[in-house]
């Protein structure tokens, strides 16, 4: 890997995650920002996301994680009828670099707060005039 003026991520042991991190390292004109979210960094990313405060400060974090590290996130209501959680889906979009676990423990992060703050979903709801 070339020498950078950032820390970026360890790589994860041999054969534990397919981030295909290698790949990304070696490929000419690569998007390297998702190697910027060391473990430390990651830590602070779930815990922030585990305290959103509004749907506002939601879709902000998402603008900042595509902006900063071009991690993709998108957030659906279930067609049919939203009666819990279950009903919200919360996806990481795969891309080269991006840990397997780091791509579970955002959504995992996202609807803990979700949990915590009901009106973040409700909000969700109504965004997508699903909730009248």
């Amino acid at each position: 890997m070339p020498p950078t003026s950032f820390p970026v991520r360890t790589e994860c042991p041999p054969g534990a995650c397919v981030c295909e991190r290698e790949a990304l390292v070696h490929a000419p004109d690569a998007d390297l920002r998702v190697l910027w979210l060391t473990r430390e960094e990651e830590k602070r990313l779930l815990q922030r996301l585990e305290n959103l405060s509004d749907l506002q400060d939601l879709r902000h974090m998402q603008s900042r994680m595509f902006e900063q590290l071009g991690i993709r996130i998108s957030i659906h209501a279930s067609a049919a009828e939203v009666r819990t959680l279950r009903g919200i889906t919360v996806l990481v979009h795969p891309q080269p670099g991006l840990c397997r676990k780091t791509r579970q423990a955002i959504p995992a992060a996202i609807k803990k707060s979700m949990e915590q703050r009901p009106d973040i979903v409700y909000a969700l709801l109504d965004e997508g005039g699903l909730f009248a």
